[in-house]
């Protein structure tokens, strides 16, 4: 247990700053290795090797803004994030002299999109700075080529997995999805790890679909 035992010295007061007791009693109590030790947040929720523990205050405002995935053929691509998927595409950028263009897409319920800027530059600096944002890469032309495609990271060797899709229901998700001939790479009930699937963009990129409360659901059977 720790010792929560504060110094009561009292501190030197700065005349020109606004002084209550209570508030003086509460810097000190603050400033104490106790109040430290008990009060503050851990930086992880759980332990595992090569962790750092510190503070990293120079990364303060650092968002995960996106993943990125290359795709041969844009339109056979959004139709499957948004129609199939549900997403929003947010911003569209085209570089011309490099041949190729860059699709944002996202996951924004109603009230959030009426709050997307509507001039472009505001848009991008919106885009740039929301949360979990999907990158779509066309490389111009790829679409005409019947021979090309990009590895899916599944396939051997090994590298890129997947990227994830939360959904309220992920039986009555995939129920949808088969409906709508998506390829499945796992079913819901396939294999050991029960109430999780898989399925395949355009591009063969495998998503997992989940259900954030499933693990929960199961442990309680």
């Amino acid at each position: 247990m720790a010792d929560l035992r504060v110094n009561l010295e009292k501190p030197s007061i700065d005349h020109n700053q606004p002084y209550t007791p209570a508030i003086h009693w509460l810097r000190a109590y603050r400033r104490c290795a106790a109040y430290q030790q008990v009060f503050i947040m851990p930086k992880h929720f759980e332990q595992a090797p090569g962790l750092h523990h510190e503070p990293v205050p120079e990364t303060e405002g650092f968002v995960f803004n996106q993943t990125m995935l290359r795709v041969k053929d844009p339109q056979k691509s959004l139709d499957f994030y948004s129609r199939v998927l549900g997403m929003r595409l947010v911003r569209k950028l085209d570089f011309p002299e490099m041949k190729f263009t860059l699709y944002f897409l996202g996951y924004l319920d109603e009230r959030q999109a009426s709050t997307v800027p509507t001039d472009d530059a505001y848009r991008t600096t919106y885009t740039f700075g929301r949360e979990a944002m999907l990158e779509l890469t066309h490389n111009w032309g790829t679409e005409n080529d019947d021979d090309f495609a990009y590895h899916n990271g599944n396939d051997q060797p090994q590298g890129f997995g997947h990227i994830g899709i939360a959904v309220p229901d992920v039986y009555s998700a995939c129920d949808r999805f088969e409906a709508l001939h998506v390829d499945f790479v796992k079913k819901p009930d396939d294999g050991k790890m029960k109430g999780l699937a898989f399925i395949k963009d355009p591009d063969g990129y495998w998503i997992e679909i989940l259900q954030p409360d499933m693990l929960e659901y199961q442990r309680k059977d």
